[in-house]
């Protein structure tokens, strides 16, 4: 109870912080189930495209073979094709691709490749 002259929650007529009755508890909010875990997936759109999720996978794959492959000056004529083909294979795939997921590893993968192939033609290229 409140003092007097003081104005307490308690006080008939005045409504509590939390909004409930008068000298009821305040509970804490009920907890929230975590958010569910994140899948990588090339598939956001909900269907299946394996043949496109193949192609994005091998020039990826390509881009970055290259690019290790073009960082080591014995193996320019090796990055050299391998560049040359995720660069091409990558442009083909960018154009029939289906989903944002598939976009961002086939740049991923074009931009390894033709890093890849510009430091194997600086270490020989082809020669």
């Amino acid at each position: 109870m409140a003092a007097p002259g003081q104005r307490g929650p308690a006080q008939a007529g005045q409504a509590t912080p939390g909004g409930g009755t008068p000298g009821a508890a305040v509970l804490p909010e009920p907890a929230q189930a975590p958010p569910p875990a994140l899948r990588p997936t090339l598939n956001s759109d909900g269907q299946r495209h394996p043949v496109m999720n193949t192609v994005t996978l091998l020039v990826f794959a390509a881009g970055i073979c290259a690019f290790a492959f073009g960082l080591i000056v014995k193996t320019h004529l090796p990055a050299t094709i391998l560049g040359m083909a995720a660069f091409g294979g990558g442009l083909v795939a960018q154009m029939m691709s289906d989903t944002r997921e598939q976009r961002v590893f086939i740049v991923a993968g074009i931009i390894a490749g033709f890093v890849g192939m510009g430091l194997a033609i600086a270490h020989g290229g082809f020669g």
